[in-house]
């Protein structure tokens, strides 16, 4: 299976109808990424809450994403998550991400969404493994 961006991501791809179009910019130099997404009516889970599960998808992309674009292929392979506040329909959420340590095939990766005033909503912790772009 070859690894191609279509512009399909679920979590930041502007061909995806039902995405959730979150937008990165990436630091090359420092490797760390931020952003920023604003969860919606449909993004919830309890009444006027996020989903969880999108905070998970959020995470996980800010990790990834961030290895792809300074030249790292990289796929998860595990995933630690944890929910601390929280996520408010309408309130916007900044991610981060970046890398805590890059030892031959596995990398230790970092990631952490905020209100706009640096108060944690979520934060994870992952392990991502290199592959080839051609495949999986």
């Amino acid at each position: 299976m070859e690894l191609v961006d279509i512009g399909m991501c679920f979590v930041c791809g502007s061909r995806n109808s039902g995405g959730l179009h979150a937008e990165f910019v990436i630091d090359s130099e420092q490797r760390i990424l931020t952003g920023s997404f604003i969860p919606q009516e449909v993004h919830q889970g309890y009444g006027g809450i996020m989903h969880g599960g999108l905070a998970a998808c959020l995470l996980d992309e800010a990790m990834v994403k961030l290895l792809w674009e300074i030249g790292i292929p990289a796929v998860s392979a595990s995933l630690e998550i944890r929910l601390k506040k929280p996520i408010r329909i309408g309130q916007k959420v900044v991610i981060k991400g970046w890398i805590e340590s890059d030892r031959g095939r596995l990398i230790k990766t970092a990631a952490r969404l905020e209100t706009e005033e640096g108060n944690i909503l979520a934060e994870g912790t992952g392990v991502c493994v290199r592959v080839s772009p051609e495949g999986v």
